[in-house]
């Protein structure tokens, strides 16, 4: 199974967390499941607690997902711990953990339509990613709005919205996180694209050969 490049693996805390959880009966496709899990502390955080503190309840979720998204990796493969159900652990519980982070901002931002198109573009831009693979292609990570450059995002825009007002308990300022959906929907949008013209070359090289 082709892998994200992800400079996070080589970090030595990470790596020692592997290593203990590849001790214990947790499996790979376990710590994927819970990458929602931790997600749904979006939802909480924004919809529930609200204000500043339900910003960092917010960005804590999305934290522990890409902590997950790394973690199941390093146990499946380093670990020696993989399964034959890996490659389906490695995308659903991804995709369903984009779609409840950004559709809850986009709740939180009172612009639900927007934080659906994010999530519909981060969908495909998965979709594009494994149709190239599909097709005989290498799978391409390419940008400039993969996973981890959406979660940069939401959570930078996150903490520019608990800045903004002065108490724990105010709302958060709407604008800061519409700007960060428009960002990851125009950079998702032209992901697609980028990946795309990837697969489109790759299949016509033996044509012109």
């Amino acid at each position: 199974m082709e892998r994200r490049a992800v400079s996070s693996r080589s970090n030595r805390l990470i790596q020692g967390m592997a290593r203990r959880l590849a001790a214990t009966r947790v499996t790979p496709d376990q710590i994927s499941a819970f990458s929602v899990v931790a997600s749904l502390l979006a939802p909480l955080g924004l919809l529930a607690v609200g204000g500043p503190a339900g910003a960092v309840l917010a960005i804590a979720g999305i934290q522990l997902r890409l902590l997950a998204n790394v973690l199941d990796g390093l146990v499946a493969v380093e670990g020696g711990k993989g399964s034959a159900l890996g490659a389906l652990y490695n995308e659903f519980p991804d995709r369903l953990a984009d779609s409840i982070i950004l559709v809850s901002i986009g709740h939180a931002a009172h612009s639900i339509e927007l934080g659906w198109l994010c999530a519909l573009l981060a969908a495909l831009t998965a979709y594009v990613r494994v149709a190239g693979g599909a097709l005989g292609q290498p799978q391409r990570f390419l940008g400039p709005m993969a996973k981890q450059h959406r979660m940069a995002v939401a959570t930078v825009a996150l903490a520019l919205a608990a800045c903004a007002p002065l108490a724990p308990s105010f709302p958060l300022d709407p604008a800061a996180l519409r700007v960060g959906l428009i960002v990851i929907a125009v950079g998702s949008a032209w992901t697609c694209w980028t990946r795309t013209r990837a697969i489109a070359i790759g299949l016509a090289k033996p044509e012109a050969s």
